[in-house]
């Protein structure tokens, strides 16, 4: 990792434990306080987290005793002084009174990888007992960028309802078209009873865009909107939130498989191609003049031929040397048949917990992390965590065995490539569950 956090920082480095659910809260000493203008959190849904953001916030890793390492995200008082904070509103909400726990530790963390006898810690995601932000003066905006994808409703609807019920917060805008939103066109004032019934469609209400990432105009347009999300190279007090953003609602792409199925079976020599999501496979093996590589699109991806055309092509090619055995070869490519419908049941809830982690998060004055679950609980990752490499399916496991094994297809792999894979494996530290499926979200 990159630095250590000094002495002098906020944190407390003994006070940090790995959550117990059975450790009764205490509260904190009284915070300092003193006057300071209010400002409030940003929340973007992104698969693709800017370099910029991450540039602009130097990792906070905090190491202690046996091994023990905490790979911390930005807070506000990280470089704000003397910030004054207030009891968070939850405790005086009838729907929390039930719960004999409803604020999580300050110091709570959960273990993301065991390569240490105490190992590397993320922060625990929840509501803290003191917040930073004054509800009746935070102004919160939310905007979506990137590719479409099942949720994104759901996600607007959870944090414009979550701020309102949980927080008091009635001051919520939505960015329209992207990050361009920011400097480029209206906003939509956003409150329980507009987004009452969004989670019901697929895409996003809001529009969603490509590129358009202009940091100073789009810091300009938060403090001239008096929006609450502060930069830390200005020294403002907004607190910036990613809400991660992944395409896991296969049903469609069933769909599509089961029609092409049933076409293969039903006209001669039928041959049936469905293109899945999996943005950079085959790419090495298309044609050198059809490759586009070095090109890019708005947000800086990668520009890629579509390799379920390229296959197509290839089997096309590979019987014509077969005159004795003509085929009908029918292509389907359902990615927006999977991308803009609504989330399903399993997928709201889901969207809900991570639209409150954030919105809990922003509150307490984190800043410059995404939520995801990791070992059942929800954390605070840090932004370069969910960039800073890419998963790959791992083709010596079981369940790639399995799909070989229930597809009836072959391996085409040779012994070099088998031991390669396993190497490579060897020679990197997974991370559990939570931020592999981060980092998944991030490259799609």
């Amino acid at each position: 990792m990159d630095s250590t956090i000094s002495s002098s920082a906020s944190l407390s480095i003994p006070k940090f434990r790995c959550f117990d659910p059975t450790y009764a809260y205490s509260p904190t000493a009284a915070n300092h306080r003193r006057s300071f203008s209010n400002f409030s959190p940003t929340f973007k849904s992104s698969s693709r987290v800017n370099m910029v953001d991450i540039e602009n916030y130097e990792r906070k890793i905090v190491t202690g005793d046996a091994g023990y390492v905490l790979e911390d995200v930005p807070h506000l008082s990280d470089y704000i002084p003397d910030l004054p904070t207030y009891p968070n509103p939850l405790q005086d909400n009838p729907s929390y009174s039930v719960v004999k726990q409803y604020f999580v530790n300050a110091d709570d963390t959960i273990v993301v990888h065991k390569d240490s006898p105490r190992g590397t810690h993320f922060r625990r995601a929840g509501p803290r007992q003191r917040v930073y932000f004054e509800s009746n003066e935070v102004y919160a905006c939310i905007v979506t960028c990137g590719g479409l994808c099942p949720g994104l409703n759901t996600v607007i609807r959870e944090i414009v309802c979550g701020l309102h019920y949980m927080y008091g917060v009635n001051n919520v805008l939505g960015i329209e078209g992207g990050y361009r939103g920011f400097y480029a066109r209206n906003t939509i004032p956003l409150t329980p009873k507009v987004v009452n019934d969004i989670h019901k469609r697929g895409g996003t209400i809001l529009g969603t865009s490509r590129g358009g990432h202009d940091t100073s105009k789009i810091v300009d347009s938060i403090q001239d909107r008096g929006i609450n999300q502060e930069t830390t190279r200005r020294g403002l007090k907004v607190a910036v939130a990613g809400i991660p953003k992944t395409i896991d609602n296969d049903i469609p792409a069933q769909r599509a498989i089961n029609a092409e199925h049933v076409v293969a079976e039903s006209i001669v020599n039928g041959i049936g191609v469905v293109k899945l999501m999996g943005l950079y496979s085959g790419q090495d093996l298309l044609n050198e003049c059809m490759r586009t590589m070095d090109q890019q699109d708005a947000s800086g991806n990668k520009l890629l031929q579509d390799v379920g055309l390229w296959i197509s092509q290839k089997i096309k090619e590979h019987f014509a040397k077969r005159p004795k055995m003509p085929i009908n070869l029918k292509y389907i490519d359902p990615t927006y048949m999977i991308r803009a419908i609504p989330s399903n049941a399993s997928d709201n809830v889901y969207c809900t917990l991570l639209a409150h982690s954030a919105i809990h998060g922003a509150m307490a004055g984190y800043t410059g992390f995404t939520v995801g679950p990791v070992n059942g609980r929800h954390a605070y990752i840090p932004f370069h965590r969910v960039t800073e490499r890419q998963n790959k399916v791992v083709i010596t496991d079981r369940m790639w065995a399995r799909l070989l094994s229930s597809t009836n297809q072959p391996s085409f792999l040779d012994q070099k490539d088998i031991s390669r894979s396993k190497t490579e494996e060897v020679s990197e530290t997974p991370l559990l569950s939570a931020e592999n499926h981060a980092q998944e979200i991030a490259t799609k």
